[in-house]
């Protein structure tokens, strides 16, 4: 039996059109896609967007918060508040109720950014979720929120 004949191009065609994982991770390579050019225009990427959104608060929350907002670990978040900290976006202090922790607060121009990024965001938003099969927008988040 050759290395070959182990996996049969067939499992192949089966992965690729029932893999719900590789469905998702294309939607949302998609998604980003479409995010990106829309708010591009705002210098922003639909990451950053997300970050910003997760730090516009009453309180400044804390890395820890938005790292489990946003799923992503204290890393990933550390190296992704760096652009946005040399843009002026938002400051990382020192947690005053423990110094071990980081308060990120939005900044004002972090604020004007994310004002004029939000209606864009609402156009795009609206558009993507016409062309959700069956105008189900709310089932398809339902199914994703259930996931994670």
């Amino acid at each position: 039996m050759s290395k070959q004949d182990l996996v049969p191009y067939q499992t192949t065609i089966e992965v690729r059109d029932a893999c719900l994982c590789l469905h998702v991770q294309r939607a949302a390579r998609a998604l980003a896609r479409y995010f990106d050019e829309a708010l591009r225009p705002c210098g922003l990427s639909n990451g950053q967007f997300s970050l910003l959104m997760s730090l516009n608060r009453p309180q400044p929350p804390r890395m820890k918060e938005v790292a489990a907002t946003l799923a992503m670990d204290r890393t990933t978040l550390t190296a992704a508040l760096k652009p946005l900290e040399r843009r002026g976006l938002v400051e990382v202090t020192i947690d005053p109720g423990d110094r071990r922790n980081r308060a990120l607060t939005l900044t004002d121009e972090g604020r004007k950014t994310l004002a004029t990024a939000v209606p864009i965001w609402r156009e795009s938003h609206a558009a993507i979720e016409k062309r959700v099969p069956g105008s189900d927008a709310a089932g398809l988040r339902a199914a994703l929120l259930a996931l994670s």
